[in-house]
């Protein structure tokens, strides 16, 4: 089966009840970059932006910012 990486930022933001702006604010990591992250619009994952996350959220295990997932159908989206 394929897999994909996911970046869990709007689950981030849920649990610490913050907004794009302010963990962009917070980690000095742009706004446009951490929406098409959020979005699963990026290929490639800049691991400074990472990083910084992890940094500006006080984050020590890397799987609370990214997963890896099984897709079932390459068909399916896990962003809608």
């Amino acid at each position: 089966m394929a897999k994909k990486v996911v970046v869990k930022i709007p689950e981030l933001l849920r649990r610490r009840n913050i907004s794009l702006r302010e963990l962009s604010r917070l980690s000095d990591v742009r706004h446009a970059a951490l929406s098409e992250l959020s979005n699963g619009k990026r290929e490639n994952i800049n691991f400074s932006h990472i990083e910084k996350i992890a940094d500006a959220l006080g984050i020590d295990d890397i799987r609370e910012i990214i997963d890896l997932v099984e897709l079932e159908n390459k068909g399916i989206s896990l962003y809608s």
